[in-house]
Formats: structure tokens, sequence, C-alpha cells
């Protein structure tokens, strides 16, 4: 021991906290599902930003100003597209997009994009979102992948039903907050995810055949897998 640092206190430098996972439903069900499904896992964060993708982009800039986070995850419950997402099952998102956001033009809808004035899709995290998407069928829950549309007005009709999955074929399901969340995530550089549980399919509206327990059951039982897969 050097004499001159007898009785001196030695420092161990502290290794900077890891960035956490920060995840934005739109109401307070959805997120007390992820919390239970999480089971107190560290490092996640999950609030519930609001319906709409105005209020889920608010909140999710907001928490993101706030804390230090390495991914971003839009969660909730969602309309799933016949024959692609059935009620019940979980979607996670290959690629987020606003499905709405345009003009009526005499030759149909043109997307924002189309029309130049900004973006409308927001890639998913390729490699989280694969893993997330294999933990869940290796856990035995029902899952599909494939893009996710937000929507300000969600489907009531088998006419707009038709109209957006022309739009964008493949869409495996429509809910309200996703690109909003991404567009908050993007303006920080940050990855994003979409998941999903079914809660009714996307066409007319019947709101009694609506299973929003089953969707939150599902929601929550992603919980371990987004833990597991995020961590």
């Amino acid at each position: 021991m050097d004499p001159g640092h007898a009785g001196e206190e030695t420092h161990k430098e502290q290794e900077p906290a890891s960035p956490g996972v920060l995840i934005v439903t739109a109401v307070e069900a959805e997120a007390e599902a992820i919390r239970l499904g999480l089971s107190g896992a560290a490092g996640f964060t999950v609030i519930a930003a609001g319906a709409g993708p105005a209020a889920a982009a608010a909140g999710t800039a907001a928490a993101l100003a706030a804390g230090s986070y390495g991914c971003v995850v839009s969660a909730g419950i969602g309309g799933g597209f016949p024959g692609r997402a059935a009620v019940g099952s979980l979607v996670v998102a290959s690629e987020l997009i606003f499905a709405d956001l345009g003009a009526e033009t005499p030759e149909g809808f043109r997307s924002a994009a189309d029309l130049g004035f900004g973006r409308v899709t927001y890639p998913a995290d390729t490699s989280r979102a694969a893993s997330l998407a294999a933990g869940l069928a290796a856990a035995g829950l029902a899952v599909s992948t494939g893009p996710v549309l937000t929507v300000s007005t969600a489907t009531g009709s088998a006419e707009t039903a038709a109209a957006l999955a022309a739009r964008v074929p493949g869409a495996a399901a429509e809910a309200m907050e996703g690109c909003g969340v991404a567009a908050a995530a993007a303006a920080r550089n940050l990855p994003v995810l979409e998941i999903r549980a079914i809660s009714n399919p996307v066409g007319p509206r019947d709101r009694a055949a609506w299973r929003i327990g089953e969707a939150l059951e599902a929601l929550a039982a992603a919980g371990p897998i987004l833990s597991e897969v995020l961590k």
C-alpha cells in the first residue's frame, strides 16, 4: 500500500445504467395488462398517453425527454384484418403505417408521402420484431406479423376495411396510436416496435361482439416475452 494513500477511500467508477424500454399504450387498462405481464421487470416504463396519434406522439415525446431509453414500443388492443389476425391473437408489426393521412382526389386516396407532405411509414426494428414474434410463438401464443395501420377514425364498415386492405396489401391490424409513437421515437433516432392484441375484426362496427377482456389477457401474456426479448 502506498503510505501516501493510507486511509483514503477507494472509489470504484460506476458504469452508467443501460437505457430502458418505454412502452406506450392509449388507455390505463392496456398499461395495466402490460405491467401485469412484465411482473416488475427492471428497465421498463409503461405509460398511457391517450387515444389517437396526436396524444400518443405528445405523450411519447414528453416521456423520452424525461428519461433515458433505448427502445420504444407501442402496445395495446386493436382490430385484426380477417384472414390475417384472429380475435384473441397477437400481431407484431413489421412496419407502422399512417393509413389515412393524406387527401382524397378524383383518382382516389393519396398519402401524405405521395403528396410530398411528410412520412407515413415507419419500419419496426427488424431484429427485435422477429425475436418477439418467435418468442411469442414459442410460448404457444397465436401471433402473426405484418403492417399495422394507424388510423384517426376506427374502421366501421366493410367498404372502408376493403379500401384499407387494398391500400396496404398484407395489412394485419389497425389501431390509433402506433405512428404517433413511432414519430416521437424517430425524432430521437430510437428503434420502435408495435404489438397489438386483437379485440375485434376490422369491418362493420359491432361493439357488442368485441372481446376486449380476451385481448387484454393476450396482451398480459405477451409481457414475459417482451421482458425477455427487450431486457
